[in-house]
């Protein structure tokens, strides 16, 4: 019979509007184990917790996940993510020192475009000059070895 004490703390959590971990997870698009994660780098409050130690979330818990799947699907890094949470939760910050974190994003996002076109631009020339059939000589893998091509 003990098994369903956690249940029916469940549903007494549910019915304070708080969300199970899988059930947050699900609102946010974010994994349980990212969830745990987050948690364990303060990016969101320690879950409160039920007598049989199950993690509850709240709906204002499942909004910052949220922030944080967004921020990261723009690039950012976690500990840019932990100053912006801190700005948002700011009701007295400077939108400038937000708009100069997104500014220097932005700046990091095109060096690294530039490094990407950079390598795809010496890929493609080094795939260009094989031949691609059935001889063993290869300018891409003479390239990766440091070796000379036999072209």
């Amino acid at each position: 019979m003990p098994a369903s004490k956690p249940r029916a703390e469940f549903s007494q959590a549910k019915d304070q509007g708080l969300y199970s971990i899988g059930k947050a997870a699900e609102l946010s698009g974010i994994t349980p184990k990212m969830i745990r994660h987050y948690e364990a780098l303060e990016l969101i409050p320690k879950a409160a917790r039920t007598v049989g130690d199950y993690r509850v979330y709240s709906a204002a818990d499942v909004h910052t996940l949220r922030f944080i799947r967004r921020a990261r699907g723009l690039g950012f890094a976690m500990d840019e993510i932990g100053t912006l949470l801190g700005l948002w939760r700011n009701q007295r910050r400077a939108s400038e020192q937000v708009k100069r974190l997104a500014l220097k994003h932005v700046a990091d996002l095109d060096t690294k475009i530039a490094e990407l076109q950079s390598m795809r631009a010496a890929l493609a020339e080094l795939a260009h000059h094989c031949h691609g059939d059935s001889r063993p000589d290869c300018p891409i893998l003479a390239d990766l070895a440091g070796l000379p091509s036999a072209e």
